[in-house]
Protein backbone atom coordinates (compact mmCIF):
# COMPACT_ATOMS: atom_id res chain seq x y z
CA UNK A 1 0.00 0.00 0.00
CA UNK A 2 1.03 3.64 -0.42
CA UNK A 3 1.39 5.86 2.63
CA UNK A 4 -1.32 8.54 2.79
CA UNK A 5 -0.01 12.01 2.07
CA UNK A 6 0.74 13.79 5.34
CA UNK A 7 1.16 10.66 7.47
CA UNK A 8 4.06 11.02 9.87
CA UNK A 9 6.01 8.79 12.18
CA UNK A 10 6.67 9.44 15.83
CA UNK A 11 10.43 9.92 16.08
CA UNK A 12 11.85 11.13 19.36
CA UNK A 13 13.88 14.25 18.70
CA UNK A 14 13.98 15.61 22.24
CA UNK A 15 17.49 14.26 22.70
CA UNK A 16 19.26 17.20 24.34
CA UNK A 17 18.64 18.63 27.82
CA UNK A 18 16.77 21.94 27.80
CA UNK A 19 16.51 24.72 30.33
CA UNK A 20 13.09 25.53 31.73
CA UNK A 21 12.90 28.58 29.50
CA UNK A 22 13.89 26.58 26.42
CA UNK A 23 11.10 24.10 27.15
CA UNK A 24 8.57 26.92 27.41
CA UNK A 25 9.79 28.32 24.11
CA UNK A 26 9.66 24.90 22.46
CA UNK A 27 6.10 24.24 23.61
CA UNK A 28 4.89 27.66 22.49
CA UNK A 29 6.46 27.37 19.04
CA UNK A 30 5.16 23.81 18.61
CA UNK A 31 1.68 25.03 19.43
CA UNK A 32 1.86 27.79 16.82
CA UNK A 33 3.34 25.49 14.18
CA UNK A 34 0.60 22.91 14.73
CA UNK A 35 -1.82 25.27 12.97
CA UNK A 36 0.30 25.20 9.79
CA UNK A 37 0.43 21.70 8.39
CA UNK A 38 2.55 20.25 5.62
CA UNK A 39 -0.08 21.00 3.02
CA UNK A 40 0.21 24.69 3.89
CA UNK A 41 3.95 24.66 3.30
CA UNK A 42 3.61 22.54 0.17
CA UNK A 43 1.16 25.01 -1.33
CA UNK A 44 3.33 28.00 -0.43
CA UNK A 45 6.33 26.37 -2.06
CA UNK A 46 4.47 25.39 -5.22
CA UNK A 47 2.82 28.80 -5.60
CA UNK A 48 5.96 30.68 -4.64
CA UNK A 49 4.05 32.62 -1.99
CA UNK A 50 5.60 34.11 1.15
CA UNK A 51 3.97 32.62 4.29
CA UNK A 52 2.51 35.86 5.62
CA UNK A 53 -0.06 34.09 7.80
CA UNK A 54 2.58 32.08 9.61
CA UNK A 55 4.93 35.04 10.11
CA UNK A 56 2.06 37.22 11.31
CA UNK A 57 1.12 34.57 13.88
CA UNK A 58 4.67 34.46 15.24
CA UNK A 59 4.73 38.25 15.33
CA UNK A 60 1.43 38.36 17.20
CA UNK A 61 2.98 36.20 19.93
CA UNK A 62 6.08 38.40 20.13
CA UNK A 63 8.57 35.89 18.73
CA UNK A 64 10.04 38.22 16.10
CA UNK A 65 11.37 40.31 18.97
CA UNK A 66 12.94 37.39 20.80
CA UNK A 67 16.42 38.97 20.71
CA UNK A 68 15.30 42.54 21.39
CA UNK A 69 15.73 43.97 24.90
CA UNK A 70 12.61 44.20 27.03
CA UNK A 71 12.98 47.98 27.18
CA UNK A 72 12.04 47.97 23.49
CA UNK A 73 9.12 45.54 24.02
CA UNK A 74 11.27 42.56 23.08
CA UNK A 75 11.55 39.23 24.87
CA UNK A 76 15.14 39.78 25.99
CA UNK A 77 16.18 36.22 25.19
CA UNK A 78 19.34 34.88 23.53
CA UNK A 79 20.88 32.28 21.26
CA UNK A 80 19.86 29.37 23.50
CA UNK A 81 16.22 30.18 22.86
CA UNK A 82 16.64 31.06 19.18
CA UNK A 83 18.08 27.65 18.28
CA UNK A 84 14.97 26.07 19.80
CA UNK A 85 12.69 28.34 17.76
CA UNK A 86 14.48 27.68 14.47
CA UNK A 87 14.70 23.93 14.96
CA UNK A 88 11.03 23.66 15.88
CA UNK A 89 9.85 25.71 12.90
CA UNK A 90 11.85 23.62 10.45
CA UNK A 91 10.98 20.31 12.09
CA UNK A 92 7.26 21.10 12.11
CA UNK A 93 7.09 20.36 8.38
CA UNK A 94 7.92 23.82 7.12
CA UNK A 95 11.55 22.91 6.61
CA UNK A 96 14.34 25.37 5.93
CA UNK A 97 12.04 27.74 4.01
CA UNK A 98 9.75 28.21 6.99
CA UNK A 99 12.66 29.04 9.27
CA UNK A 100 14.16 31.37 6.68
CA UNK A 101 10.85 33.21 6.42
CA UNK A 102 11.40 34.59 9.92
CA UNK A 103 15.19 34.38 10.22
CA UNK A 104 15.77 37.90 8.94
CA UNK A 105 13.01 39.38 11.06
CA UNK A 106 14.77 38.07 14.16
CA UNK A 107 18.40 38.81 13.30
CA UNK A 108 18.45 41.89 11.10
CA UNK A 109 17.35 44.17 13.93
CA UNK A 110 20.22 43.04 16.17
CA UNK A 111 22.76 45.51 14.68
CA UNK A 112 20.40 48.32 15.65
CA UNK A 113 20.37 47.13 19.25
CA UNK A 114 24.15 47.24 19.48
CA UNK A 115 25.06 50.12 17.17
CA UNK A 116 21.94 52.12 16.32
CA UNK A 117 21.32 55.58 17.68
CA UNK A 118 18.97 55.94 20.63
CA UNK A 119 16.50 57.74 18.39
CA UNK A 120 16.62 54.92 15.83
CA UNK A 121 16.15 52.25 18.49
CA UNK A 122 13.35 54.01 20.35
CA UNK A 123 11.46 54.73 17.14
CA UNK A 124 11.74 51.39 15.35
CA UNK A 125 12.56 48.49 17.67
CA UNK A 126 9.24 48.43 19.58
CA UNK A 127 7.43 48.35 16.23
CA UNK A 128 9.61 45.44 15.13
CA UNK A 129 8.98 43.60 18.39
CA UNK A 130 5.22 44.01 17.96
CA UNK A 131 5.34 42.95 14.31
CA UNK A 132 4.18 46.34 13.06
CA UNK A 133 7.36 46.88 11.04
CA UNK A 134 9.91 44.42 9.72
CA UNK A 135 13.61 44.40 8.90
CA UNK A 136 13.61 41.18 6.93
CA UNK A 137 16.28 42.04 4.34
CA UNK A 138 20.06 42.37 4.67
CA UNK A 139 21.94 43.78 1.67
CA UNK A 140 25.52 42.52 1.50
CA UNK A 141 26.19 40.12 -1.41
CA UNK A 142 27.11 41.55 -4.82
CA UNK A 143 27.75 40.00 -8.24
CA UNK A 144 31.49 40.71 -7.97
CA UNK A 145 31.75 40.15 -4.22
CA UNK A 146 30.26 36.89 -3.04
CA UNK A 147 32.15 35.43 -0.12
CA UNK A 148 34.74 38.23 -0.33
CA UNK A 149 32.64 40.84 1.45
CA UNK A 150 35.42 43.44 1.53
CA UNK A 151 35.23 43.70 -2.28
CA UNK A 152 31.73 45.18 -2.36
CA UNK A 153 31.39 48.06 -4.83
CA UNK A 154 28.09 49.65 -3.80
CA UNK A 155 29.05 53.16 -2.76
CA UNK A 156 27.60 55.69 -0.33
CA UNK A 157 28.92 59.17 -1.07
CA UNK A 158 28.63 61.82 1.63
CA UNK A 159 26.94 64.98 0.34
CA UNK A 160 26.00 67.61 2.93
CA UNK A 161 23.80 65.94 5.51
CA UNK A 162 22.97 63.01 3.23
CA UNK A 163 24.55 59.97 1.62
CA UNK A 164 23.97 59.10 -2.02
CA UNK A 165 23.93 55.37 -2.67
CA UNK A 166 24.70 53.69 -6.00
CA UNK A 167 25.34 50.06 -6.75
CA UNK A 168 23.98 46.57 -7.09
CA UNK A 169 23.19 43.73 -4.70
CA UNK A 170 22.24 40.15 -5.46
CA UNK A 171 20.66 37.19 -3.62
CA UNK A 172 18.93 39.50 -1.15
CA UNK A 173 16.05 37.58 0.42
CA UNK A 174 12.65 38.73 1.71
CA UNK A 175 12.82 42.23 0.19
CA UNK A 176 9.17 41.75 -0.80
CA UNK A 177 8.20 41.12 2.82
CA UNK A 178 10.24 43.87 4.46
CA UNK A 179 9.77 47.50 5.42
CA UNK A 180 13.49 48.16 5.91
CA UNK A 181 16.77 46.92 4.53
CA UNK A 182 20.08 46.85 6.38
CA UNK A 183 22.50 47.83 3.64
CA UNK A 184 26.27 47.43 3.63
CA UNK A 185 28.09 49.91 1.38
CA UNK A 186 31.52 51.45 0.88
CA UNK A 187 31.89 54.99 2.18
CA UNK A 188 35.61 54.94 1.34
CA UNK A 189 36.89 53.15 -1.77
CA UNK A 190 38.89 49.99 -1.20
CA UNK A 191 41.91 51.59 -2.85
CA UNK A 192 41.97 54.38 -0.26
CA UNK A 193 41.95 52.41 2.99
CA UNK A 194 44.86 50.84 4.86
CA UNK A 195 42.92 47.60 5.42
CA UNK A 196 40.26 46.29 3.07
CA UNK A 197 37.98 45.73 6.05
CA UNK A 198 37.83 49.49 6.67
CA UNK A 199 35.71 52.04 4.81
CA UNK A 200 32.54 49.96 4.97
CA UNK A 201 29.38 51.34 6.60
CA UNK A 202 25.96 49.95 7.50
CA UNK A 203 22.77 51.86 6.67
CA UNK A 204 19.11 51.43 7.52
CA UNK A 205 17.12 51.90 4.32
CA UNK A 206 13.41 52.71 4.33
CA UNK A 207 12.32 50.67 1.30
CA UNK A 208 9.11 52.60 0.68
CA UNK A 209 11.10 55.84 0.57
CA UNK A 210 13.63 54.25 -1.80
CA UNK A 211 10.86 53.19 -4.18
CA UNK A 212 9.21 56.61 -3.94
CA UNK A 213 12.50 58.27 -4.93
CA UNK A 214 12.68 56.02 -7.97
CA UNK A 215 16.16 55.12 -6.77
CA UNK A 216 15.67 51.40 -6.19
CA UNK A 217 14.63 48.69 -8.61
CA UNK A 218 14.35 45.02 -7.71
CA UNK A 219 14.26 41.92 -9.87
CA UNK A 220 13.24 38.53 -8.51
CA UNK A 221 15.68 35.68 -9.12
CA UNK A 222 14.06 32.56 -10.55
CA UNK A 223 15.17 29.69 -8.31
CA UNK A 224 13.98 26.27 -7.19
CA UNK A 225 15.04 26.01 -3.54
CA UNK A 226 13.00 27.80 -0.86
CA UNK A 227 10.15 28.64 -3.23
CA UNK A 228 8.18 30.45 -0.53
CA UNK A 229 11.09 32.77 0.31
CA UNK A 230 12.11 34.94 -2.63
CA UNK A 231 15.53 36.37 -3.45
CA UNK A 232 16.19 39.49 -5.46
CA UNK A 233 18.72 41.53 -7.35
CA UNK A 234 18.71 45.16 -6.23
CA UNK A 235 19.79 48.20 -8.27
CA UNK A 236 20.46 51.50 -6.49
CA UNK A 237 20.83 54.71 -8.45
CA UNK A 238 21.10 58.03 -6.65
CA UNK A 239 19.32 56.89 -3.48
CA UNK A 240 19.49 59.69 -0.93
CA UNK A 241 19.39 58.82 2.75
CA UNK A 242 19.95 61.10 5.77
CA UNK A 243 23.03 60.84 7.96
CA UNK A 244 20.74 59.46 10.64
CA UNK A 245 20.37 56.31 8.52
CA UNK A 246 23.92 55.27 9.42
CA UNK A 247 24.04 52.31 11.81
CA UNK A 248 26.98 52.67 14.16
CA UNK A 249 30.30 54.18 13.16
CA UNK A 250 31.07 55.25 9.60
CA UNK A 251 33.82 53.09 8.12
CA UNK A 252 33.61 50.29 10.71
CA UNK A 253 30.56 48.52 9.34
CA UNK A 254 32.48 45.38 8.43
CA UNK A 255 33.39 44.75 12.06
CA UNK A 256 29.86 45.58 13.20
CA UNK A 257 28.58 43.04 10.69
CA UNK A 258 30.83 40.37 12.20
CA UNK A 259 29.45 41.01 15.66
CA UNK A 260 26.79 38.39 16.27
CA UNK A 261 27.64 36.48 13.09
CA UNK A 262 28.56 33.34 15.02
CA UNK A 263 25.28 33.31 16.89
CA UNK A 264 23.37 33.66 13.64
CA UNK A 265 25.38 30.79 12.19
CA UNK A 266 24.19 28.63 15.08
CA UNK A 267 20.61 29.57 14.24
CA UNK A 268 21.20 28.42 10.66
CA UNK A 269 22.64 25.17 12.02
CA UNK A 270 19.50 24.69 14.13
CA UNK A 271 17.38 25.19 11.01
CA UNK A 272 19.42 22.45 9.32
CA UNK A 273 18.77 20.18 12.31
CA UNK A 274 15.02 20.73 12.11
CA UNK A 275 15.08 20.06 8.38
CA UNK A 276 17.03 16.84 8.93
CA UNK A 277 14.60 15.74 11.61
CA UNK A 278 11.48 16.24 9.51
CA UNK A 279 13.17 14.44 6.60
CA UNK A 280 13.97 11.43 8.79
CA UNK A 281 10.48 11.46 10.28
CA UNK A 282 8.87 11.52 6.83
CA UNK A 283 11.12 8.75 5.57
CA UNK A 284 10.40 6.55 8.57
CA UNK A 285 6.65 7.03 8.16
CA UNK A 286 6.78 5.91 4.55
CA UNK A 287 9.13 3.00 5.33
CA UNK A 288 6.70 1.72 7.95
CA UNK A 289 3.59 2.06 5.81
CA UNK A 290 4.76 1.13 2.32
CA UNK A 291 4.56 -2.61 1.65
CA UNK A 292 6.35 -4.51 -1.11
CA UNK A 293 6.46 -8.31 -1.36
CA UNK A 294 4.12 -8.56 1.60
CA UNK A 295 6.14 -6.59 4.15
CA UNK A 296 6.99 -3.02 5.09
CA UNK A 297 10.01 -1.75 3.16
CA UNK A 298 11.46 -0.48 6.44
CA UNK A 299 12.30 -4.08 7.33
CA UNK A 300 14.91 -4.07 4.55
CA UNK A 301 18.34 -2.94 5.73
CA UNK A 302 18.90 -1.06 2.46
CA UNK A 303 16.08 1.24 3.59
CA UNK A 304 16.52 0.97 7.35
CA UNK A 305 20.23 1.66 7.66
CA UNK A 306 20.39 4.97 5.74
CA UNK A 307 17.53 6.33 7.84
CA UNK A 308 19.12 5.09 11.07
CA UNK A 309 22.47 6.61 10.12
CA UNK A 310 20.82 9.88 9.13
CA UNK A 311 19.01 10.05 12.47
CA UNK A 312 22.26 9.41 14.36
CA UNK A 313 24.11 12.11 12.42
CA UNK A 314 21.35 14.68 12.80
CA UNK A 315 21.11 14.11 16.55
CA UNK A 316 24.90 14.23 16.93
CA UNK A 317 25.02 17.55 15.11
CA UNK A 318 22.12 18.76 17.24
CA UNK A 319 24.12 18.08 20.38
CA UNK A 320 26.93 20.26 19.09
CA UNK A 321 24.56 23.08 18.10
CA UNK A 322 22.91 23.20 21.52
CA UNK A 323 26.21 22.85 23.34
CA UNK A 324 27.66 25.78 21.39
CA UNK A 325 24.55 27.89 22.02
CA UNK A 326 24.89 27.31 25.76
CA UNK A 327 28.44 28.71 25.68
CA UNK A 328 27.76 31.93 23.78
CA UNK A 329 27.58 34.16 26.84
CA UNK A 330 30.76 32.92 28.51
CA UNK A 331 33.08 32.27 25.56
CA UNK A 332 35.22 34.48 23.36
CA UNK A 333 34.30 35.31 19.78
CA UNK A 334 37.03 33.00 18.49
CA UNK A 335 35.87 30.10 20.69
CA UNK A 336 32.27 30.48 19.57
CA UNK A 337 33.42 31.00 15.99
CA UNK A 338 35.07 27.60 16.02
CA UNK A 339 32.02 25.89 17.49
CA UNK A 340 29.58 27.74 15.21
CA UNK A 341 31.45 26.83 12.03
CA UNK A 342 31.81 23.20 13.03
CA UNK A 343 28.14 23.05 14.02
CA UNK A 344 26.97 24.60 10.75
CA UNK A 345 29.18 22.28 8.69
CA UNK A 346 27.98 19.14 10.47
CA UNK A 347 24.32 20.18 10.58
CA UNK A 348 24.17 21.03 6.87
CA UNK A 349 25.80 17.74 5.87
CA UNK A 350 23.51 15.80 8.23
CA UNK A 351 20.42 17.53 6.82
CA UNK A 352 21.45 16.72 3.26
CA UNK A 353 22.10 13.06 4.06
CA UNK A 354 18.75 12.81 5.85
CA UNK A 355 16.82 14.38 2.98
CA UNK A 356 18.62 12.17 0.47
CA UNK A 357 17.76 9.04 2.49
CA UNK A 358 14.13 10.15 2.71
CA UNK A 359 13.92 10.63 -1.06
CA UNK A 360 15.53 7.24 -1.69
CA UNK A 361 13.12 5.60 0.74
CA UNK A 362 10.17 6.96 -1.25
CA UNK A 363 11.49 5.56 -4.53
CA UNK A 364 9.68 7.14 -7.47
CA UNK A 365 7.43 9.08 -5.11
CA UNK A 366 10.54 10.81 -3.79
CA UNK A 367 10.21 13.37 -6.57
CA UNK A 368 6.46 13.83 -6.16
CA UNK A 369 5.55 17.15 -4.54
CA UNK A 370 2.78 15.63 -2.43
CA UNK A 371 5.29 13.65 -0.36
CA UNK A 372 7.37 16.74 0.55
CA UNK A 373 10.76 15.02 0.58
CA UNK A 374 11.81 16.46 -2.79
CA UNK A 375 11.39 19.91 -1.25
CA UNK A 376 13.42 18.89 1.77
CA UNK A 377 16.22 17.71 -0.53
CA UNK A 378 16.19 20.99 -2.47
CA UNK A 379 16.37 22.94 0.75
CA UNK A 380 19.04 20.68 2.27
CA UNK A 381 21.26 21.21 -0.75
CA UNK A 382 20.88 24.95 -0.26
CA UNK A 383 22.08 24.73 3.36
CA UNK A 384 25.48 23.62 2.10
CA UNK A 385 25.79 26.96 0.28
CA UNK A 386 24.32 29.52 2.68
CA UNK A 387 25.07 31.64 4.58
CA UNK A 388 28.57 30.36 3.82
CA UNK A 389 29.69 27.37 1.81
CA UNK A 390 30.89 24.22 3.50
CA UNK A 391 34.36 24.96 2.11
CA UNK A 392 34.54 28.33 3.86
CA UNK A 393 33.50 26.71 7.12
CA UNK A 394 36.33 24.22 6.67
CA UNK A 395 38.72 27.09 5.89
CA UNK A 396 37.81 28.67 9.22
CA UNK A 397 38.30 25.41 11.09
CA UNK A 398 41.60 24.69 9.35
CA UNK A 399 43.07 28.13 9.93
CA UNK A 400 41.54 29.23 13.25
CA UNK A 401 41.24 25.89 15.02
CA UNK A 402 44.01 23.73 13.54
CA UNK A 403 46.40 26.67 12.96
CA UNK A 404 47.06 25.70 9.34
CA UNK A 405 48.32 28.27 6.79
CA UNK A 406 45.79 30.61 5.18
CA UNK A 407 44.52 29.10 1.93
CA UNK A 408 43.12 32.17 0.20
Amino acid sequence: MIVPCGSVAVVNRDTVPLTDQQRLVRDSIRDICSDFDREYWREKDEAGEYPHEFVDELAAHGWLGVLLPMEYDGAGMGTEEVVVIMEEIAASGGGFSAAQAVHGAIYNSVPLVTYGSEEMKADLLPKVARGEKSIQAFGLTEPNAGSDSTSIETSATHEGDEYVIDGQKIWISRVDASDYLVLVARTTPKSEVEKHTLGITMFLIDLEDAYDQGALEISQIDKTASGAVHSYELFFEGLRVPETAVIGEVGNGFYQMLDGLNEERLAIAAECIGLGEVAVETGVAYANDREVFGRAIGSNQAIQHPLAEAHARVQAAKGMVYNAASQVEESSRQEIGALANMAKFLAADAAFAAADAAVQTHGGFGVAREYDVERYLREARLTRLVPITQELALNYIGERVLDLPRSY
